[in-house]
This record gives structure tokens, sequence and C-alpha cells, in this order.
């Protein structure tokens, strides 16, 4: 069944490396069979793998875009959440350094609940949503965590032509789980209620 609209149209996509790669007739998803899910400890530990020094400029290069897109369209005033904010929570910083407010939210490093029971003008989820292995729940839970014309800024690597996805680099981490395209983030945007989508490069917003 496909994680995302739990269609039961599934065909193989790819095998690559021992990895069964599906994707879903109904919404276009690409994702991993479940039998190459990661367990908690292995993804936790995948995640303390990754370099996040919040005071690297190469990684606050990486996220400059998301970054912007926030300083454009959100006043300090607004309230924000970093949805899944790992071990460095490098956008959080850039934020809080121009006067935002941002609560930090990640099931390993930052496990209050009580983030999940407030509302925000905006979300942050960056390099998180390839990392859902129950994709709808999680599209379903930030739309409620907004307030009114919130935003959810999301950042991901899109899938590539199917002739590419032998060689991309992206579906080779192990935590990352599903894999999307403009198709699917219109079933999103469509079955999850969202006003509209904004597809620019690797930056994907979403509004109430």
């Amino acid at each position: 069944m496909c994680p995302l609209c739990h269609d039961t149209s599934i065909k193989e996509f790819c095998n690559s490396g021992g990895i069964l790669f599906l994707q879903c007739s109904m919404c276009d998803l690409v994702f991993k069979h479940s039998s190459h899910f990661p367990s908690t400890e292995a993804e936790k530990k995948r995640y303390l793998q990754h370099q996040n020094d919040v005071n690297d400029t190469n990684y606050q290069d990486f996220v400059a875009p998301i970054v912007t897109r926030i300083f454009q369209q959100q006043p300090q005033t607004a309230i924000g959440l970093d949805f899944g904010a790992g071990p460095g929570p490098v956008i959080a910083k850039l934020l809080k350094d121009k006067g935002y407010s941002i609560t930090l939210y990640d099931p390993f490093f930052y496990p209050e609940k009580e983030s999940l029971h407030a509302t925000y003008d905006f979300i942050i989820c960056s390099e998180v949503m390839e990392h859902f292995s129950s994709p709808n729940k999680e599209f379903k839970l930030l739309r409620n965590l907004l307030k009114p014309n919130g935003k959810l800024y999301c950042m991901t690597q899109l899938l590539p032509k199917k002739e590419n996805f032998g060689n991309w680099y992206y579906k080779n981490d192990s935590t990352h789980v599903v894999f999307y395209s403009e198709r699917n983030l219109t079933w999103i945007k469509e079955h999850m209620d969202f006003s509209s989508l904004t597809v620019e490069g690797n930056v994907v917003v979403f509004k109430q």
C-alpha cells in the first residue's frame, strides 16, 4: 500500500543495490519497500553522523534558499516551528539571529510534544520529508499545525527521470525512504487541503 495516498496500485520502480523501490500508480510516490526502512536505532545513529554545525558557513549556504524565502515572506513577528530540526538546527539559528521566534521539534533531539500542541505562522521542514515513513500522517499533522494562511517551507531533492534514478545519490541514504515529484506534491496540496503549492528548485512551499 502506498504510504502517501494508501492506494494499492503499486508497481516495481527499480531494484538498485539490492534495495527494492516501488511506485504508486495513483499519486506517483516512489518509496522503498518497507523491509528496507531503517530501525529507530539505526535512524538516529545515521542522523548523528550528519555534520550539521550551526556555525558552518557551507551548511548555512546549503539552507540559504529556504531561509531567504522566509525572510522575504514572513515578518519578524511571525512564529515558526522547525519540524525535524535535527542535532544542528541551523535554519532556526539563522532566523533567531534576525529576531524570529522559532520552536524546535524533532522526535530524536527535541522531542517535547508540547511543541505539537500549538499552531504556527510558518513551519520549516528542511531535508525532512524524504524521511517520512508515513507521509500521509505527517503532512496531515503539519497542515493542522499551521495558522490560517500559514506556510509550510520544505526542502528536498525531487525525483529525477527514471533513467537517472540508478545513479541518483539521494536515494542511497538509508534514512531516505520516500521520494517526491511535482505530481505527488500536487496530490498532497489537493488532498491535505492546502490552498497553494509553489515548487522552485528544491524548495517546496505549501500554503494553508
